[in-house]
């Protein structure tokens, strides 16, 4: 099997005269918590419509588990579970009976799977409680074992925060992980809170007005948004020398155009000055840098407007 999930070649999708989404390229791999961030309107829900068949491309072409011919895309599909916006909960009936409902629908032989399903998202002890009666974030781990009922290799999940307190935030990030990490569950989840998929995704698709902006790691995302004092002196060799045993620290990289990212020593700049100029170096620049999460996504998309 090809160690891509998905990947996307040039994907557009144009309503009238205005794109939707334009040219995006995105690749997710087995075993990725994929985090599709971006304010609402930016085109996540359109993108994720895409990759389940509920909509069909301007132009460019979407490949799944290897296979990207269109006629066969409907069957590869049913490799897949998906949240887009609310769960389908029929509200009258108990969650055993909505997760059997669901079973006959999809044509699942058996009916082991609707216990095993109902046990991995919690739910397995909710006896004859109707959906209705259900808290949100019950009603939102419902949809999530209607999704997983059919043993999904990817699974698609669109905000499935929303209006979740906090606690129910945390409970559904951490099956989501639990998910991935016992049974290799690739996840694709979308939300335009940073913060939060900072704490699940292992690598983050940003997209604006429909164009996507950026794909990293969660540790090159880290990277980026660290705090660090970034030095640029006449001879960086020797500037890594200094602070390695003058200022005994190793929490420091020498970038390839000689510029240093300190991470240590923070606030203490005029320390890391002197000691740089006192051991016969010239300062030319020596500045505070990184952002916090959300401050970079800003200045990024902020960017883009002002271009």
């Amino acid at each position: 099997m090809s160690e891509y999930i998905l990947k996307t070649n040039k994907l557009s999708k144009k309503y009238k005269h205005e794109f939707a989404l334009e040219n995006i390229n995105v690749t997710i791999k087995q075993g990725d918590i994929y985090g599709f961030i971006g304010q609402n309107g930016a085109g996540k829900s359109t993108m994720l419509r895409l990759i389940i068949g509920l909509t069909f491309p301007t132009s460019g072409s979407i490949e799944l588990f290897g296979n990207d011919n269109r006629n066969e895309l409907t069957g590869v599909q049913k490799r897949m579970g998906a949240i887009i916006e609310n769960p389908a909960l029929f509200l009258n009936m108990t969650a055993r009976e909505n997760l059997e409902v669901h079973r006959l629908q999809k044509g699942i032989p058996g009916k082991e799977c609707v216990d095993k399903t109902l046990e991995l998202v919690g739910l397995k002890d909710t006896g004859k409680k109707k959906a209705k009666n259900f808290s949100l974030g019950m009603k939102q781990r419902l949809g999530l074992a209607i999704a997983l009922l059919s043993d999904p290799e990817f699974i698609i999940l669109d905000e499935p925060t929303n209006g979740l307190d906090p606690m129910g935030i945390v409970e559904l990030r951490e099956l989501i992980k639990k998910l991935n990490r016992e049974k290799g569950l690739t996840v694709l989840i979308s939300s335009h809170i940073l913060s939060e998929l900072h704490q699940l995704a292992t690598k983050f698709g940003i997209i604006h007005k429909g164009k996507l902006l950026e794909e990293l790691t969660s540790k090159e995302l880290d990277e980026k948004c660290r705090q660090h004092l970034r030095i640029k002196v006449d001879d960086p060799t020797r500037g890594a020398i200094v602070l390695e045993q003058i200022l005994f620290t190793t929490d420091f990289e020498v970038m390839q155009d000689g510029v240093i990212k300190l991470y240590s020593h923070i606030d203490d700049v005029r320390k890391v000055s002197q000691t740089l100029t006192n051991n016969g170096l010239v300062i030319e620049h020596l500045s505070q840098n990184g952002d916090s999460l959300e401050s970079y996504f800003s200045k990024l998309v902020g960017g883009v407007e002002h271009d």
